[in-house]
């Protein structure tokens, strides 16, 4: 009779479970039972492991063998558990020394020849062994960058079992090739990094998008200025206006004008790629805010999450800490923009399956880019439109009146003019010259928040801002009288509230005055206030 124990993590969202992977070994027919309520892809590893070991110079044992992986009452699959299985049998068949397996967490799938493969999450699978103390940890080689962010655990990148084996019964370590072969998943083509031995590691930094500069914008000064409003507080915006007025280049410029991500947040970028199996090539560590854009055809499940089994993160998750943007956003499904109300308001979406109750980190930016009508060609005067009044209204009513009462800020993009697009030094300040005004507002924001859950002003609770951080007595005026004739909500006063205090934080006001919340409701409502649309500009 032989035992031997190790562990794996298995994944539940973008949180990991350590789980004890236990071998036993008893006379008798010989037999492979796999316990513990695995899914179809991890009963699936027991050939995988067994032609892995033999394929490996190993010999498998013809008894009785049945693994178990505890907690049973946590669901497990996916293949990342087939290096951890192979182990436990060798070292209950004593071709490894148990007592070197029992603190090590193995992450990775096996190949029938022995190879070690990637597999999705090693980042929330390491950070989970890190958390229950484990601090060696064994992944595939391509992942060991990846793995080594985690601070105090020491990462092995190995290329196949053979290998593992040499290191764990301090064997010569054969030389393998490389694994050049496909991915398991055509979302693991960013998984590409370079090994480590054990060791720790910080891994390499993503640099701005340099292509996408805001200089190349002509005109558009309302909308230079939400956007500038937006990135500073974290405020949503809906832009709306014909084809070609520039949109979609505003959209793509808005992360590179947004702060650079603190560690802790890039952990949290980085470890739902990771489960998504989409980390950029050759880059384990998202330092700069993501940018999501689906297409319009995109189901609910693809926004939110969802799937078989365990729900995978959606759009709102890979947007999470950056930008989500919604063109064309009238022709998404009702149900599919209805979805985004609630990770809209707590910064989360909890996904209920049968598998299991999925939590996924959803804090965004949300930018939503709208034609006028159908055609897109409907003016203050209405003389190039062919669309009917009701195809007009029916057209923007697929928008919810509750889900734009969660946008801050509304903006009209009108068409660029000749003279504005041919006049001579027509640019636009540059991307540096907006994220260093946006870095200094967001400094100043969270020297005021110090000592609070909240980092931006789009976080605040209303009555915290009521309470704690009035604005200049008599400034809410005019926005309170809005409210009284309807024209805000009460959630539309807060929002009011919020983005006046990005303003003057843009413009280096102690508190909002009068002009910073006309400004601000004036981004709200659209309705001209009678104050300059240039925040750098005022007073």
């Amino acid at each position: 009779m032989g035992f031997a124990r190790t562990c794996s993590v298995a994944l539940v969202g973008v949180e990991g479970v350590v789980v004890e992977v236990q071998a036993d070994l008893e006379p008798g027919v010989a037999a492979f039972t796999l316990v513990g309520l695995p899914d179809k892809s991890l009963t699936e590893s027991r050939d995988r492991v067994r032609a892995a070991v033999v394929n490996s110079g190993g010999e498998w044992p013809q008894k009785k063998l049945t693994v178990g992986l505890s907690p049973a009452s946590v669901p497990k699959g996916g293949s990342g558990f087939d290096l951890a299985v192979a182990c436990a049998v060798l070292g209950a068949a004593e071709r490894i020394d148990p007592r070197v397996l029992a603190d090590v967490v193995m992450i990775g799938e096996l190949g029938l020849d022995g190879r070690v493969r990637p597999v999705r999450g090693v980042l929330p699978a390491v950070l989970a062994a890190a958390d229950a103390g484990y601090e060696q940890v064994v992944v595939p080689e391509c992942t060991a960058a990846e793995a080594a962010l985690v601070p105090g655990v020491s990462v092995l990148g190995v290329r196949s079992l053979r290998q593992l084996i040499a290191v764990l019964t301090d064997e010569p370590v054969p030389e393998e090739p490389p694994d050049e072969s496909g991915r398991p998943d055509p979302l693991m083509a960013g998984l590409n990094l370079p090994g480590a031995a054990f060791g720790s590691g910080m891994g390499g930094v993503a640099a701005h998008d340099q292509r996408h500069d805001f200089a190349d914008v002509v005109g558009q000064v309302s909308a230079r200025t939400a956007m500038e409003v937006a990135a500073a507080g974290g405020h949503h915006v809906f832009l709306q206006g014909p084809p070609g007025a520039g949109k979609t280049m505003l959209a793509e410029r808005m992360p590179a004008i947004m702060p650079r991500l603190s560690r802790a947040e890039s952990l949290e970028v980085t470890a739902v790629h990771s489960v998504a199996g989409m980390l950029p090539p050759g880059k384990p560590l998202v330092d700069v805010p993501p940018f999501c854009a689906p297409h319009h055809s995109a189901t609910m499940q693809s926004l939110v999450g969802g799937g078989k089994g365990i729900a995978r993160p959606g759009a709102v998750s890979l947007a999470h800490r950056g930008v989500l943007f919604l063109d064309e956003a009238p022709e998404f499904s009702s149900h599919a923009l209805d979805a985004l109300r609630q990770p809209l308001e707590s910064g989360y979406v909890v996904i209920a399956r049968s598998a299991g109750v999925v939590r996924l980190p959803s804090q965004f930016l949300m930018l939503l880019a709208a034609n006028p009508c159908p055609c897109g060609r409907l003016s203050v005067t209405g003389d190039n439109c062919d669309c009917s009044p009701n195809s007009i209204r029916r057209y923007q009513s697929r928008l919810s009146g509750p889900l734009l009462d969660r946008v801050d800020l509304r903006v009209e993009v009108e068409p660029v003019t000749r003279s504005e697009l041919t006049a001579q030094g027509a640019r636009g300040e540059s991307t540096q010259v907006v994220a260093a005004r946006v870095r200094a507002a967001r400094e100043r924001a969270a020297t005021r928040l110090t000592g609070t859950p909240w980092r931006a002003n789009s976080e605040v609770p209303g009555h915290e801002l009521r309470s704690r951080w009035q604005a200049v007595p008599g400034a809410m005026a005019e926005a309170e009288h809005s409210l009284e004739r309807g024209v805000l909500t009460a959630r539309g006063l807060d929002r009011v509230l919020r983005v006046a205090w990005t303003v003057a934080d843009l413009t280096g006001h102690d508190r909002p005055d009068a002009g910073d919340v006309a400004l601000a409701l004036q981004l709200r409502t659209g309705v001209p206030r009678g104050v300059p649309m240039v925040v750098g500009a005022r007073p």
